[in-house]
């Protein structure tokens, strides 16, 4: 297993580095136009040109790279350019806001897709046919859609969750389920579809397996072979796509935190994105390449303690 760690951790620091080499030079390559945009357009060409040096855009782009790399390694991502608050503040402050609705949203993925998923491969018949025409609806629905559809139904004409804003948990525990139940259903719908679709294609391949049938012979409860060892046999392609899903919810957290107005990372990518403030977008990069290589590399080791010829592959 060890071996297998260090090329998965080496392959993710490569990912990671190559990614932020190349969104650097995409970003600064195009930045010259955003000191117009912070002075004005009205603002003389010498004006222009000094709000250029002072944001270092004046330098050769390969030295802007090394000094923004070498600051990064030490936690320092720069200053917004328009706010003048530090990137790795505004990032550390927003993340946990994107962490809590993916995190909630991926977990009541996983159980409500094994529950449906198992259902629909144990009973088959109509259970079966009522999951696979569910699970291509709602993978159909889009996610800011299915936002505004619960907003209506359940925050304004229901009043039983607010429509917008955030609470802390460590302000109302409570107060803060209330804002992300919402959100975290929107996003998982999508998700739920797909691990459920993959839970049940595992397990009906696993229910042909010659020990299931040698189970059952032995006069083993269908309930025990289903979910004590076909269960875990289909264990591994579920995982794989549970880790694809969190990927895809964490990128779609940035349009449904724009629905319920969350302080998240989302809309503060939105806003950077549109005013061009390169270094609290090279942050947000940054820090979600992280994450999603981190993702990954769990669920590989995951992968490699559920089956040993991952290791070997």
């Amino acid at each position: 297993m060890i071996p297998y760690n260090q090329r998965r951790l080496l392959e993710g620091a490569v990912t990671v580095v190559t990614l932020a080499v190349a969104a650097f030079f995409l970003l600064y390559l195009g930045a010259r136009d955003t000191a117009r945009n912070i002075v004005g357009q009205t603002a003389s060409l010498e004006i222009v040109a000094r709000k250029e040096a002072e944001l270092g855009l004046d330098r050769p782009i390969a030295v802007q790279f090394a000094d923004w790399a070498g600051s990064a390694l030490t936690g320092d991502f720069g200053r917004s350019w328009f706010t003048g608050e530090p990137v790795a503040d505004a990032v550390v402050g927003r993340l946990p806001v994107t962490l809590s609705l993916t995190i909630g949203a991926v977990v009541l993925s996983a159980i409500v897709a094994i529950v449906i998923g198992a259902l629909a491969a144990g009973r088959r018949g109509a259970a079966d046919r009522s999951v696979q025409i569910l699970s291509v609806v709602g993978a159909s629905i889009p996610g800011f859609l299915l936002a505004l559809i619960l907003v209506v139904i359940f925050a304004l004409n229901l009043g039983w969750f607010p429509a917008t804003g955030y609470v802390r948990p460590e302000a109302s525990v409570l107060g803060w389920l209330a804002t992300i139940t919402l959100p975290v259903i929107a996003l998982s719908v999508g998700a739920i579809a797909a691990v459920a679709q993959q839970v049940r294609g595992s397990m009906i391949d696993a229910l042909r397996l010659d020990y299931v049938r040698t189970l059952r012979a032995r006069g083993l409860p269908d309930r025990r072979v289903v979910y004590r060892h076909v269960l875990r046999n289909a264990a591994g392609p579920a995982l794989s796509m549970l880790g694809l899903q969190f990927v895809i919810i964490f990128g779609g957290a940035v349009v449904v935190e724009q629905v319920f107005s969350l302080p998240g990372l989302g809309q503060s990518a939105i806003s950077a994105t549109s005013r061009g403030d390169v270094p609290l977008i090279m942050g947000v990069i940054l820090v979600t390449a992280v994450i999603v290589v981190l993702v990954n590399l769990a669920v590989d080791l995951a992968q490699a303690w559920l089956n040993p010829k991952v290791r070997l592959s």
